[in-house]
């Protein structure tokens, strides 16, 4: 029940066709630069070594050779190579009705671990204490801003 035996889209002898396609691939002469680039200079030759050849319109792109100090040695020794982040900033404050939310949350979390503390079983407590903790989750996301930054001026970029 194979429908690829049936087809009649592709060409019957694949092997034929894929020679029939490197070949004049290879009449054209796709695929010679390839080897060219592997082949090593003589060794009295002092020629600069090639550099990979870009298409035309396309931008240079810098390597080491270009400006050693660009690039620092990665084997170097000194601090002041790498990059040290900044610290990251402090957190903000946790508003009132954020506190009162996590509360909620963690009163909800009690109440599914432990229903005999407030007097009630299992079969009441856990489903109490899942909209308890529904309650607080819907608490926070119903508090949380909307606006932009005060220091974010009039470009606010991309906001999501």
């Amino acid at each position: 029940m194979n429908s690829r035996r049936d087809s009649t889209d592709g060409p019957e002898d694949v092997d034929a066709t894929f020679a029939e396609i490197v070949a004049g691939l290879e009449r054209e002469g796709v695929g010679k630069q390839a080897f060219l680039d592997d082949v090593d200079p003589d060794e009295g030759d002092e020629a600069e070594p090639a550099r990979p050849v870009r298409p035309e319109g396309q931008p240079a792109v810098a390597t080491a050779d270009d400006d050693p100090d660009a690039y620092p040695d990665s084997d170097s020794d000194d601090p002041n190579d790498h990059y040290v982040p900044p610290d990251p900033p402090p957190l903000p404050a946790l508003r009132p009705g954020t506190i009162a939310a996590l509360l909620v949350i963690l009163l909800g979390v009690v109440l599914l671990l432990f229903p005999g503390l407030f007097g009630l079983t299992g079969a009441i407590g856990t489903p109490l204490a899942l909209i308890v903790m529904c309650s607080g989750a819907g608490w926070l996301i119903l508090r949380m801003r909307n606006t932009n930054p005060p220091d974010s001026g009039w470009d606010d970029g991309a906001v999501l």
